[in-house]
């Protein structure tokens, strides 16, 4: 008894050791986007509400950053757990060239399209045409980080592999605490007003970007793009793009419906949906050591291992996902005048807070389980399980809102019942263990 105590207090010691340090990875971005949003809120309700929806659309490039950080962890950590480090490293290179070049595209699109999608998404209200004229300013400056936010969770996802969560730490925090007083300082100071916050997060990204790539260079291996991998890449990561194209269709429908409720309901959207973020990102640090643990136990052909793994990992999450909903319950009554002086949207952000925290331990449960299924290559089913979420369960009770005039509430009700959904099938998914597939052998070495 005290020999299976022991171990499981030293895989729980595992398990923190690489959660902790991505703990405060996750938690930087979506704390500089609370700050942001708390600055810009104090502008007035239509600046919060520009900024939800553009935030909304940036979110594209944060999505295409989380498939290739998720599937590079999962490819890197098998080739670390099968003793090949340089392979698992020239993973990341090549998943880097794939962020340089989608992420130039992404900067071309937001150009061309910023104007036609804000109007679209911003309804006919009486003040939608402030909220998308500007939103599409916001947009056109902030895509221009996008290039260096799909490098930076590049960089991210490898490093994760080879279980390296100390320089990322570094990395991210730094530049987002930077950019947190940037911000103020060109909205406020300067009187750059909302599109000061654009700038800022350029700047953030930028930095964070870039010494992602000087890590790259100094691990010394070949920076060369090698076609055969990148085709290899995507191929693998389009089972993660389509899931992530689910999701994109869910929160982006939910921003529409919302603007269709006013520009208060928008404005209250953004704070919670925010914290919800926020808190899903911090959960997530569970779910990347997940990842990492998974994939390399797997790799090394240690299937029992895994499925230990797997069960500590889910306790963990939703254990997280209860203190998160206590402490952030207990804040219902002064968080959201922390982002805006509005009434208005005080009462409008009263209205999902039950909903907010009744997401938070099943979110727990989920991100974690995702993560082990992520770090086993089990990503068919996971994109199977998110398109039959968001069909049967997100998008309608979403447009229902809309059609039967729910409000919030009934937007909120459509994304508790995405992650409920999901939870049942991702709990019989454990139960089966068919998931848990050990590598056939050690990894070639990359030349």
């Amino acid at each position: 008894m005290t020999v299976a105590r022991d171990t499981a207090s030293a895989e729980y010691r595992r398990i923190a050791a690489l959660a902790l340090p991505a703990l405060v990875v996750l938690a930087a971005e979506p704390l500089y986007v609370l700050v942001d949003t708390a600055v810009v809120g104090h502008l007035g309700r239509v600046p919060l509400a520009a900024l939800g929806m553009a935030g909304t659309v940036l979110g594209l490039a944060v999505w295409l950053g989380n498939v290739l950080a998720y599937g590079t962890t999962g490819r890197a950590a098998r080739r670390f757990g099968a003793g090949d480090r340089a392979g698992a490293v020239q993973e990341g290179v090549q998943a880097s060239w794939l962020a340089v070049l989608a992420g130039l595209g992404l900067v071309a699109a937001a150009q061309v399209f910023a104007g036609p999608l804000t109007r679209a998404l911003s309804g006919n209200g009486p003040e939608s045409a402030d909220v998308a004229a500007l939103a599409e300013s916001w947009l056109r400056v902030a895509s221009l980080g996008a290039p260096f936010i799909l490098l930076a969770m590049a960089g991210n996802g490898w490093m994760r592999g080879v279980q390296d969560t100390r320089r990322p730490l570094r990395y991210v925090l730094g530049a987002n605490l930077a950019s947190a007083v940037l911000c103020p300082l060109l909205v406020y100071t300067l009187g750059w007003g909302m599109v000061g916050s654009a700038w800022a997060n350029v700047a953030a990204q930028t930095a964070s970007g870039g010494l992602f790539l000087r890590a790259l260079i100094v691990e010394r291996v070949p920076l060369a793009p090698r076609w055969d991998v990148l085709r290899r890449q995507v191929s693998v990561n389009a089972n993660l793009l389509v899931r992530g194209a689910a999701f994109q269709a869910c929160f982006l429908s939910a921003a529409a419906v919302a603007a269709r409720f006013g520009a208060a309901a928008l404005a209250a959207h953004q704070i919670a949906l925010q914290l919800w973020f926020f808190s899903a990102l911090v959960l997530d640090s569970v779910a990347i050591a997940a990842q990492s643990l998974v994939g390399a136990e797997l790799g090394a052909g240690d299937a029992p291992a895994a499925k230990r793994t797997a069960r500590r990992i889910a306790w963990l999450g939703g254990w997280c996902g209860v203190a998160f909903a206590v402490v952030l319950g207990a804040g219902v009554a002064v968080l959201p005048a922390l982002f805006v002086d509005d009434p208005a949207v005080w009462e409008q952000a009263a209205l999902i807070w039950p909903w907010f925290l009744v997401l938070l331990p099943l979110g727990g449960i989920v991100f974690a389980l995702d993560g082990v299924l992520i770090g086993a290559g089990d990503v068919a089913y996971l994109r199977n399980l998110t398109i039959i979420a968001a069909v049967a369960g997100f998008l309608p009770l979403t447009w229902l809102a809309y059609y039967l005039q729910l409000g919030l509430p009934g937007v909120w009700a459509g994304l508790t019942m995405f992650l409920v959904v999901r939870l049942v099938a991702l709990l019989l998914r454990m139960r089966t263990g068919g998931w848990a597939v050990p590598s056939p052998g050690p990894v070639p070495a990359s030349p």
